[in-house]
């Protein structure tokens, strides 16, 4: 019914007149019929039934298959594709449009937050695989551990190289040590560094052994945070975007080195900046509101995961780790077990196997170090099989002097 005839009617209703069934019809531009219809369904307080009856769904057997898969984070294209090998008839747009559908439903549930309490938690998280090129046009590739008390906003970003368990270690404490102390909880995405997914099943992650130990060493208790909903560690996610401030570095710095500078210089300036969440200096917030209620890192507890005589096994690469480095050894070590030790000043790695002396480096920020010899004796069984020593150097020179500045 036309909204403005019924509320032309309900006028005679309430005032219990009978109305002049032509006249309105006239009034209106209706069939006095469709007047006096008009007039009985308000006065008997029905309403006109203007619904269809709804018609199934090609999409109805199928519902509960979508929506299994969609707790195991497959696309929209990848369900389609196998509903349709089980007699789907309908098109893909409507399994788009139907988990699009549950996918907004999922974020208006309500999320398990964190809750900002002073000295409460930390978040974790990597900022991945970005490359800028220096003013030489030097591609450098790397990470940044990210590290945030979300109560201050207080920050801490250092570069990496890869993203192992030990690097995890050594950038937590060095995290510690730059706050000045350690939460009771750290919040972490289900990085493998940190969860052991041949155990985990969905949804219920399980740590690996020699995470946990190294966090009740620590003194924080570790919690993963639920597949799917980055908004439980959103802090951490905003400082990943933030990161990007890097940009419009690229090309305008010299080396390595002053690459490593600029983020710890970003690290500064977003601890001196005002939060737009707070309307607070981090650091100043920290300091009057949150320091005191960290406790102290138990160095001692956690000296064992950085003993600086310590053991590495030579990868396929026939390089060996060390404080987010790459250094090379002779290839017939691949696979086998040596011992690391560093010089007196500090400045150079001496690598042992069974107790004799096999190779030693410069300690350096760059991303890989190679021995000249063992560059040429990794080449030459594999990409430079048959060729000479002298044609090998020449390929050295020629192509991989940029490995030696990255």
């Amino acid at each position: 019914m036309r909204y403005d005839i019924r509320q032309g009617v309900e006028m005679y209703v309430n005032n219990n007149i009978k109305p002049n069934y032509a006249a309105l019809a006239r009034q209106y531009g209706v069939d006095y019929r469709t007047a006096k219809r008009a007039f009985r369904e308000v006065q008997n307080n029905d309403t006109i039934k203007t619904s269809r009856p709804k018609r199934p769904s090609l999409l109805d057997p199928y519902r509960k298959i979508i929506q299994d898969k969609l707790e195991l984070n497959c696309s929209a294209k990848s369900i389609y594709k196998f509903i349709e090998k089980k007699g789907f008839q309908g098109k893909y747009t409507i399994v788009r449009e139907y988990c699009a559908s549950i996918h907004k439903e999922r974020i208006r549930k309500a999320t398990i937050r964190v809750e900002y309490t002073p000295g409460l938690s930390a978040q974790v998280d990597w900022k991945e695989n970005m490359t800028l090129y220096d003013a030489n046009g030097t591609p450098h590739n790397f990470n940044i551990f990210l590290y945030v008390l979300p109560y201050s906003k207080l920050k801490y970003l250092t570069l990496i190289f890869e993203r192992s368990q030990d690097t995890l270690f050594e950038c937590l404490a060095e995290a510690f040590e730059h706050t000045g102390g350690v939460p009771n909880e750290i919040w972490f995405d289900n990085m493998k560094q940190v969860v052991d997914h041949t155990k985990s099943a969905f949804g219920k992650p399980i740590f690996n052994e020699r995470f946990k130990q190294f966090s009740q060493d620590a003194g924080y208790k570790p919690i993963a945070c639920r597949v799917f909903r980055p908004q439980t560690k959103g802090v951490v996610e905003a400082l990943a975007r933030t990161v990007e401030r890097l940009r419009p570095y690229n090309y305008e710095f010299e080396d390595g080195v002053e690459l490593i500078n600029l983020i710890d210089d970003l690290c500064c300036d977003l601890n001196s900046e005002v939060s737009q969440a707070t309307d607070q200096v981090p650091q100043e917030k920290f300091e009057a509101e949150e320091k005191e209620y960290l406790h102290e890192l138990p160095v001692d507890l956690l000296t064992p995961f950085f003993e600086e005589d310590i053991t590495r096994v030579v990868s396929k690469e026939s390089m060996i780790n060390f404080r987010k480095c790459k250094y090379s050894v002779d290839p017939r070590y691949i696979g086998k077990t040596v011992d690391i030790e560093l010089t007196n000043d500090q400045r150079h790695l001496q690598i042992y196997y069974n107790g004799e002396p096999i190779r030693s480096h410069a300690i350096t920020t760059y991303a890989f170090n190679y021995d000249d010899n063992d560059r040429i004796k990794i080449l030459k069984p594999d990409l430079l099989k048959d060729h000479s020593e002298q044609d090998i150097k020449a390929y050295i020179a020629e192509h991989m002097t940029q490995y030696d500045s990255t």
